[in-house]
């Protein structure tokens, strides 16, 4: 009878794990071969530059996500709960909500405030208050996670989409599947037209424009990695990785327009997510667990400065990671540069 028992709890068991397998989603992960991680040293020796940045609007925020200033130099950042404020002083002024997730912006030469919504498309917010939604879609494909923009001196807008298939709120399952779901877009205000300029990115995230307006830098966050695409000259069209094998995951890029880019590092790498992405099976098994039991990226502040050959030129850290974490944008302003975060209640300015 005890036998009996023994054995229909354990058809009991293996049913409950086949339907917990069965009914879990799952990945169409696939394997790569990420390199070594470059050490900390040199350029990239372990610092406290970040703990000494002043804290702006600290426990005022949540998820001061990118930095935008206006003509009169008054500092925007986008919210998590979809809030476009404005720093007046030690006061923080809501200007509007997008009612999705605000995470690039940058104004043009009009006033109007340009903004990567997640959820929404890339939106423009004019000095009287008003929303307009500019991209929503390309050729009939919706937007899924429009991520960071940058505006050439032509009034152009190039923006990413991060992932054409997970929204926001999944990001982390796009790293986890590992394929080349993102794309580089330019949108013409004159035209009103969205150009696809690349797809096939791994996470398509930060934008950048060269100092000569010659080409767009892209961050591939997925893939530690940064690329050159020509957007002007005999190499218009044609785009190669510039630099490789970060010592992070590459956020928001911004250029000082002065030949210097600042790749915002939200964590250094982590050697499970290295490893995992050699085993596909792993990310597999991974996403069945609960989010709590997931990796959780470092606690730890940096910022990497390069040229726009790719070669690194300084870094800034935090290692404790209670000044300043979870960095998703640097912006240089007058010769100061702006730190946001996803996730993190201040702006840091140093």
């Amino acid at each position: 009878m005890q036998k009996k028992y023994v054995a229909i709890v354990g058809v009991f068991l293996a049913s409950a794990v086949g339907l917990w397998w069965l009914s879990t989603p799952s990945l169409n992960a696939v394997a790569w071969q990420p390199a070594e991680p470059p050490a900390f040293d040199g350029v990239l020796a372990r610092n406290t530059a970040l703990q000494k940045a002043e804290l702006l609007a600290q426990g005022q925020l949540h998820g001061p996500e990118d930095i935008a200033f206006d003509a009169q130099g008054r500092l925007h950042a986008g919210l998590h709960d979809g809030r476009i404020i404005r720093l007046e002083g030690d006061k923080v002024v809501t200007l509007a909500n997008t009612g999705g997730r605000p995470l690039g912006m940058m104004f043009d030469k009009a006033g109007n405030l340009i903004i990567c919504d997640a959820w929404k498309g890339l939106l423009q917010l004019a000095p009287d208050g008003q929303f307009t939604t500019l991209v929503s879609e390309v050729n009939g494909v919706p937007l899924t996670f429009t991520d960071d923009l940058d505006i050439a001196d032509d009034g152009k807008i190039y923006f990413t989409d991060a992932s054409t298939k997970y929204h926001q709120p999944d990001y982390v399952l796009d790293l986890l599947e590992g394929q080349p779901y993102g794309r580089l877009y330019v949108y013409d205000p004159v035209k009103k037209h969205t150009t696809l300029l690349l797809d096939q990115l791994y996470f398509a995230n930060g934008v950048a424009v060269s100092q000569q307006q010659d080409a767009v830098f892209v961050a591939e966050t997925y893939r530690y990695r940064i690329r050159k695409v020509w957007i002007s000259g005999e190499q218009a069209g044609q785009n190669q990785i510039i630099a490789d094998n970060l010592p992070g995951l590459p956020d928001n890029i911004n250029s000082d327009r002065n030949g210097t880019i600042w790749l915002a590092m939200p964590s250094p790498r982590k050697p499970i997510a290295d490893f995992s992405a050699r085993h596909p099976w792993m990310r597999e098994l991974m996403v069945r667990l609960p989010r709590a039991l997931w990796p959780k990226p470092d606690r730890y502040g940096l910022a990497v400065a390069m040229d726009e050959n790719g070669t690194l030129l300084k870094s800034l850290h935090d290692p404790t990671g209670d000044h300043l974490r979870m960095i998703t944008s640097v912006t240089p302003y007058q010769g100061t540069l702006y730190f946001g975060s996803l996730e993190n209640d201040r702006i840091g300015r140093l």
